[in-house]
């Protein structure tokens, strides 16, 4: 049943798919400047402008930013986003990953390891923090593939889920910490309170769990916290993800709402298994303790080949033989 929801997937992909096998363009690219510099050091006869030659043009920037996989055609954040407050002169400070993100200040998404992501934050406030960052938020399709990798694997490593290779299955707070009473929870009080995040042993830091990686080295997709995507719920897709051959329970869901993927630090299998995990309750102005981001952007296409310039030896030459 999982090769039927690949070759869908694959189909949707086929271009982005065949563009990732390729090797990565950030390692041509080095390849490439490290030969150029072994060959053209001065003293070392290789072209320079004094002998006649032509200077080495520089090098095209990477597809994508040292924070982000390249995969296909866009590039994904490595890691869960945390946030930081960007002051009028341009300094940074980092913004407390418990509390929800401040009104009227600016504040953009990073990607780094080893720091706890931001949660608390709606698909409003993700899709705004991108952009800011000058990225956007992922599209559903673009998620999946980078946590399926390659082969749609059903959890970033394998088909097979691994006990303890990703944040997921731990005992939800709420009840924990504040009573079994479900009808007694308050949404700004308990499913926003910031000791939730500050519970030791729960949220993990970005990358804490290096098995959780995807092939294409995409770390914490599945647990740890959602993730809000730019797509928003419609009949369609509920129709396309609902042939998918795996199990979910049933969620209530109205056109309009945001999704949010990949589950949390909580959850197991309750709206599908790792990468196929799909929230759809919730309007694109939800936030709580769980709902995190990542952010995605367009890859930068490689320079298209120039002719090649004729070397001032060359000129001479030809007209000599004029």
């Amino acid at each position: 049943m999982a090769s039927a929801t690949a070759s869908a997937l694959a189909s949707a992909l086929m271009s982005t798919t065949a563009a990732a096998s390729a090797p990565p363009s950030s390692t041509v690219a080095a390849d490439a400047q490290a030969l150029a510099l072994a060959v053209a050091r001065p003293g070392d006869g290789g072209a320079s402008e004094g002998d006649g030659g032509v200077a080495a043009e520089p090098e095209p920037p990477p597809p994508c930013p040292a924070e982000m996989a390249h995969v296909g055609r866009f590039c994904i954040d490595r890691y869960e986003a945390h946030l930081v407050v960007v002051a009028p002169d341009g300094k940074e400070a980092p913004h407390p990953h418990f509390s929800r993100p401040p009104e009227g200040v600016a504040v953009q998404a990073r990607s780094a390891p080893n720091v706890f992501p931001q949660a608390y934050i709606s698909r409003v406030e993700a899709k705004a923090a991108c952009q800011a960052a000058g990225k956007r938020l992922c599209h559903w399709l673009e998620w999946r593939r980078a946590c399926q990798g390659r082969r749609w694997l059903r959890y970033p490593y394998s088909n097979a889920a691994r006990r303890g290779a990703c944040n997921v299955g731990k005992d939800h707070l709420l009840p924990a910490l504040f009573g079994h009473d479900a009808g007694a929870w308050k949404y700004e009080d308990h499913f926003n309170s910031p000791q939730l995040s500050q519970e030791p042993g729960f949220l993990a830091r970005t990358g804490a769990h290096p098995e959780c990686e995807s092939p294409d080295g995409v770390f914490d997709m599945v647990g740890n916290l959602h993730e809000w995507v730019a797509d928003m719920v419609t009949e369609s897709f509920v129709e396309r993800i609902e042939k998918e051959p795996v199990s979910r329970n049933d969620q209530p869901w109205v056109v309009g709402n945001g999704m949010f993927l990949g589950g949390f630090y909580s959850t197991t299998n309750e709206h599908g298994p790792g990468c196929h995990f799909t929230t759809m309750a919730h309007e694109p102005s939800y936030h709580d303790y769980s709902t995190g981001f990542r952010c995605c952007a367009t890859a930068r296409k490689p320079p298209k080949n120039k002719p090649a310039a004729k070397t001032t030896t060359q000129s001479k030459t030809k007209a000599r033989s004029r």
